[in-house]
């Protein structure tokens, strides 16, 4: 029995999967709009939460996220599997991952296309990889380990970058859509990340969206970032999810929606946090661009 089937097996869990969002917008889950969420009538959109804050047996952030779970969609996002690191996947954290999905049965299980640890040190950064065959085998190995453990596909999120690996033999997009192909996991666009990347590294958005395989998408993110300075004097932008989204990540959020049409799309803002009627009207700029691009399909059908 393999290490992936022993953890499948150690905590029982349905095989069920819930019905797919559609074209909704949601926000990250802050403990601070607890009270504002539960004052109002359930939201047409869904929350995300990140999985590592809820991996304790129970207590305030439990009882707070089963509150709003019983009303609401919810996305579950990983941030520390390392699933581009080079050492094994970390079986405790795996099953207290598995058992986070058994709990609350989210829509959408996500986690990122990066590396945070290494051997006993853990890194508090999603860091980039090289794009070359060895590592498409190793994070094949590892989405597949992660997969057959929770016992459902997962999104794997593109990341913000800010190098690259003279390396690197395979482009970012041909590189996430081999790990989908390979796989069968589906991929979660973060338009933000790629302005970032784009931004810090020369090469032109929209671009790099037309080469991306939008059929794999299941789900999207936007996000605001900050604007600092490399020792160089060049612009620098950090995925810092501390304000606003962009007006340039918003105009790209509409064409990506004109080619793939609607998918649930999460903002997200996890600094500075604002008053929760800021971050809910956040949510509703990005409904009504998924709304008419729904719109739009219905007359042309």
């Amino acid at each position: 029995m393999t290490d992936a089937v022993a953890l499948r097996e150690s905590i029982p869990m349905p095989l069920c999967f819930p019905p797919p969002l559609g074209g909704v917008a949601g926000t990250c889950f802050k403990h601070e709009h607890l009270a504002a969420i539960l004052e109002e009538p359930p939201q047409r959109g869904f929350f995300e939460v990140h999985a590592e804050n809820y991996m304790g047996a129970g207590g305030p952030p439990h009882r707070a996220l089963e509150r709003v779970r019983r009303d609401h969609a919810l996305s579950l996002h990983g941030v520390c599997m390392s699933i581009g690191g080079p050492s094994p996947i970390d079986r405790d954290h795996l099953a207290r991952f598995r058992a986070l999905v058994a709990r609350y049965q989210p829509t959408l299980v996500s986690e990122h296309l990066a590396w945070s640890t290494h051997a006993t040190s853990f890194f508090n950064d999603l860091l980039p990889l090289p794009y070359t065959a060895a590592t498409l085998a190793r994070v094949c190995d590892h989405v597949d380990e992660v997969q057959e453990t929770i016992r459902r596909p997962i999104l794997l999120e593109n990341p913000a970058t800010y190098v690259t690996f003279a390396d690197s033999t395979i482009s970012e997009t041909d590189f996430l859509r081999s790990v989908s192909q390979r796989t069968g996991c589906g991929l979660l666009l973060d338009v933000n990340n790629v302005f970032v990347s784009a931004t810090n590294h020369g090469f032109a958005a929209i671009e790099y969206l037309n080469d991306f395989p939008l059929a794999m998408v299941g789900e999207i993110h936007l996000a605001g970032h900050a604007e600092q300075r490399d020792d160089d004097g060049d612009v620098l932008l950090i995925d810092s999810h501390d304000g606003p989204v962009a007006d340039a990540v918003w105009k790209l959020f509409e064409l990506v929606i004109a080619r793939s049409g609607p998918l649930p799309t999460l903002v997200e803002w996890d600094s500075n946090i604002p008053e929760w009627q800021v971050l809910k009207a956040e949510a509703a700029a990005a409904q009504r661009i998924l709304d008419r691009a729904a719109e739009g399909t219905r007359h042309a059908a």
